[in-house]
């Protein structure tokens, strides 16, 4: 009997599959993430505007002024958008960043729920994407 290994061609062939899947995802978080960015930034200059846009509820739990959320959107969205270019280039520093930056858009928007309802889960489903995105993919460990 004789054994049968996997010729060289094959085993490329599987990793470039593998390459063609990780970098997709990393493409897509990427933009999902700058998408996310730009959205939390345009969300925080309404906030600091005082925008007639957001609702206000009273007896809420975490009741901050409005003009405090714009900045923290505001911040949450400068950063989205600077990590979102690194993801561009692969960066893991990048990956780290925009699964931590990601976390915090989706407390920032569970936080800030009844001052925007609609727009705060579309926020939190955008940012659940990205961290899906950057944490199932997994380093190539091509056998050589």
């Amino acid at each position: 009997m004789t054994a049968t290994h996997p010729t060289r061609a094959a085993s490329a062939g599987r990793h470039t599959a593998r390459q063609n899947w990780a970098e997709g995802l990393m493409a897509f978080a990427a933009v999902t993430l700058m998408i996310a960015g730009l959205l939390d930034l345009f969300r925080g200059i309404m906030g600091i505007a005082e925008d007639d846009v957001f609702l206000t509820t009273r007896n809420y739990v975490f009741a901050y002024d409005l003009t405090g959320w714009g900045w923290v959107h505001l911040a949450l969205g400068a950063v989205a958008v600077i990590v979102s270019l690194g993801l561009f280039q692969s960066a893991m520093w990048a990956r780290v960043a925009g699964v931590a930056i990601a976390g915090l858009i989706v407390i920032a928007n569970f936080l800030s729920l009844p001052y925007y309802p609609v727009w705060s889960v579309v926020m939190i489903a955008f940012s659940g994407f990205v961290i899906w995105a950057l944490c199932v993919v997994k380093p190539d460990r091509s056998e050589e």
